[in-house]
């Protein structure tokens, strides 16, 4: 049955009422009756022996009902790491007892009857570090730095190689060969809610409710049942209200299992609210790859040849060991490349450990290949949408393999790269930047083509769970195991319900995010939600549409093949007059007008694991002016076409857009987490932290193209993550492009001013004459 025209209408999200009134309510809201509060102590020193640890005054101070510290903490498991095959992993404690590897492990924790008695509390636990040797440069960590892990021997986590197709003989024939070291710099998070967690603990059932800000209530049930010696069945996590998680919220901390741990040696509530300041700290951070890489031309500019190094910075512990490897499988982006040889180091350093960060892997790998063609281009003197148009792959609309042996699903990347341009005005732009630059004025043009792997679920079990059940009066409640956090799902699950039953939107609820509700879930993460968990709630509202249809034949008196399903009801085939609709077929459901072969009640609990990764893609165009005296960038246009398959609804995609247009170019220009040579943060604040206001920002251009994916019913592929992944080359090389007339070809991001007017103060000033 085709979907009615509620998938791929605009309709305004039903979540945004209680979100924009304030209604919604957030871990920090909920409120139990004697709940205690935990403030976690930090080490102050990102490589240090704790010397000593005295809680003496604290345990006496007003209010206090516990101190406890890694001492408290014997026969207790360490928190699980993990990684990939041969990762080397260390031991990771919930609270540092001889010595912290990054500034801000948690060395003690304290929990009062308030939060400001708490806070109070813990500024008497005194703590004494004596300072060890701190690497901070994954290079020197790679070469032998200061050892993070002792007992590892050694401060690279693993090394990886891949080898396809002929490389030596790519790089002996060509006529071009492009050289650059492509740095990802390291970022924070920053959802607008940072990370909180209230656990209570009722020993008589025995019963753990935990409220978490995650994006993954099922994995946080498991593992807080396996730290705490606890059946999952004894374990209930609630995710309320999330606002937002890009990643940072994807993994489960030891603050989560603390929290939960104290509340049942105290046999109280316990809540922990942490700090912006404790955010950029203790969070994990994302990207920080460093690529050194040559790309092998032809005399033509088509690409021969791919070969180098990822260098991934681990941080102290692996939370995102597996980045890496998801960077070298689509590191070729959107083109041609026969053969290609990328080796994958990852290493321990005494920094904030690194996971999942928007787009996760794959930011990185597009950021290389697209400034890799932009380098190319000007190497043989080509415009960098020529170059990209003689090695985009041709449409194709079944899965083929790039040089990495990765599927990608179907596209056509020279559609989006020809509407782009088309949208953008790109010839005129070039005119007009020609004449600019005879003025004196700094204008430049940036162009990337991206793709994405998404719907994560093949080999990985990453499956998602779904429940459309009708109840008595014809109302629909779904229940998900995706764990929304500003994705829209209430609105887009209704929709796809609504046409497949012909119930109207307001009849339709969603509850997600609770593992009493939901049994069984994985989450939201790797724009997989409409690719996996929005298909495993189609799948389950047919399964009842086919049940809904036999019920429907007994009460039309004919069968159910004779009996057809339109305009919102089920009526005999050539007899539109003769119908039911689902509020009849539900109350027969649940009383005595079904036939006797069918059970009572109406609903179906559907599981979907998608049999490949979808693939989005799309080609953004930035348009930028630079101010000489001050390297002040201004975004003056910004062009956007994405391809994510079948749209369940624009809004929601476009929503998702502008956001990742937001980080994207955050990255591009904006943000970055520093640390000094002691491993000390540098930008632990938003006076350091250059997050974007919108006011930085233009108003965006956003076009699609649609080509449906034939690895779910649905055709959708998912848009959470690929207008980030888009939006910081185009950017970059927009920036590069202006800064060309004087030489400056290669720049880290974020393309600050202060970096660009250095650049231009090193160029002496006068333009050398570059296109």
């Amino acid at each position: 049955m085709a979907l009615s025209q509620q998938v791929g209408a605009r309709v305004r999200r039903r979540e945004d009422p209680r979100l924009v009134t304030g209604s919604a309510s957030y871990v920090d809201d909920i409120a139990v009756p004697l709940a205690a509060h935990l403030v976690f102590v930090r080490g102050y020193l990102a490589h240090a022996e704790v010397a000593s640890l005295e809680a003496g005054a604290a345990r006496q101070a007003p209010g206090v009902l516990g101190v406890f510290t890694a001492a408290d903490l014997e026969g207790w498991p360490t928190f699980p790491v993990s990684g990939p095959s041969r990762t080397r992993l260390p031991q990771r404690p919930l609270l540092a007892g001889d010595r912290t590897r990054y500034q801000g492990e948690p060395v003690a924790m304290l929990v009062a009857q308030s939060r400001e008695q708490a806070v109070d509390a813990a500024e008497l636990v005194a703590v004494d570090l004596r300072p060890l040797p701190a690497v901070v440069d994954p290079q020197a960590a790679a070469d032998g730095g200061p050892l993070v892990h002792e007992g590892l021997g050694t401060n690279v986590a693993y090394e990886s190689g891949r080898l396809h197709g002929d490389v030596e003989a790519a790089f002996a024939r060509a006529a071009h060969v492009v050289r650059a070291t492509i740095r990802n710099q390291r970022l924070a998070g920053i959802p607008i809610e940072p990370r909180g967690v209230l656990a209570v603990y009722d020993p008589w059932q025995p019963l753990l409710t935990v409220w978490t800000s995650t994006q993954i209530p099922h994995e946080v049930r498991r593992q807080l049942a396996s730290f705490l010696r606890l059946p999952e069945s004894a374990v209930r996590v609630v995710a309320p209200e999330v606002g937002g998680g890009f990643g940072a919220k994807l993994s489960v901390y030891p603050e989560e299992l603390m929290v939960a741990w104290a509340a049942i040696r105290l046999r109280r509530p316990v809540k922990w609210i942490e700090t912006r300041s404790e955010h950029f700290q203790a969070t994990t951070h994302g990207r920080d790859q460093v690529h050194e890489m040559e790309l092998a031309l032809d005399q033509d500019g088509h690409v021969l040849g791919l070969r180098g190094r990822i260098l991934a910075d681990l941080g102290a512990y692996p939370m995102g060991a597996e980045l890496a490897r998801l960077t070298r499988r689509i590191i070729t982006g959107c083109y041609r490349v026969p053969a290609a040889q990328v080796d994958c180091v990852a290493v321990y350093t005494n920094k904030t450990p690194v996971a999942a960060y928007r787009g996760a892997g794959r930011p990185e790998a597009i950021f290389l290949i697209e400034r890799l063609m932009d380098l190319a281009a000007r190497r043989l003197d080509l415009d960098p949408v020529e170059i990209r148009r003689r090695n985009l792959l041709p449409a194709f609309s079944s899965p083929i393999a790039n040089v990495m042996e990765e599927e990608y699903d179907s596209g056509d990347y020279g559609a989006t790269l020809e509407r782009a341009l088309e949208v953008a005005g790109y010839e005129q732009a070039r005119a007009e930047q020609a004449r600019a630059r005879e003025a004196g004025t700094l204008r430049g043009i940036g162009v990337a083509c991206y793709l994405e792997l998404a719907g994560f679920g093949p080999g990985t079990d990453l499956f998602e769970s779904a429940t459309v059940r009708v109840q008595p009066d014809g109302a629909v409640t779904v229940i998900t195991g995706t764990s929304p956090h500003g994705q829209g799902h209430e609105t887009a699950w209704a929709q796809i319900v609504s046409a497949e039953l012909g119930v109207a939107l307001d009849a339709v609820s969603v509850l997600h995010g609770d593992t009493a509700a939901v049994p069984v879930g994985v989450g939201t993460f790797g724009s997989r939600s409409a690719a996996v968990g929005g298909v495993a709630v189609q799948l389950a509202a047919r399964s009842v549409e086919e049940k809904a249809r036999r019920l429907a034949a007994h009460l039309l008196e004919a069968g159910p093949a004779d009996v057809v399903f339109d305009a919102g009801g089920w009526h005999v085939r050539g007899a539109p007059s003769r119908s039911v609709r689902l509020a009849e077929v539900a109350a027969a459901a649940y009383g005595s007008g079904r036939p006797a072969e069918l059970e009572a009640g109406l609903e179906s609990t559907r599981y979907f694991q998608p049999e490949g990764l979808v693939v989005p893609f799309g080609a953004h165009v930035a348009m930028v002016r630079i101010d000489p005296q001050t390297g002040a960038v201004t975004l003056e246009r910004y062009v956007s076409v994405d391809d994510c398959g079948v749209v369940l609804n624009p809004l929601l995609v476009e929503g998702q857009v502008h956001g990742g247009l937001a980080q994207g170019l955050a990255q591009g220009l904006f943000e970055e987490v520093r640390y000094g040579p002691d491993g000390g943060l540098l930008t632990g604040n938003f006076l350091t932290y250059m997050a974007p206001a919108a006011s930085d920002l233009p108003t965006f251009t956003l076009e699609r193209t649609v080509t449906p994916t034939p690895r779910n019913p649905l055709g959708v592929k998912g848009v959470g993550e690929a207008a980030t992944i888009g939006s910081t080359p185009a950017v970059v090389n927009a920036v590069l492009d202006a800064l060309a007339p004087y030489g400056v070809l290669e720049m880290d991001p974020p393309c600050t001013p202060a970096r660009i007017w250095e650049a231009l103060r090193r160029a002496e000033g006068s333009p050398s004459g570059g296109a």
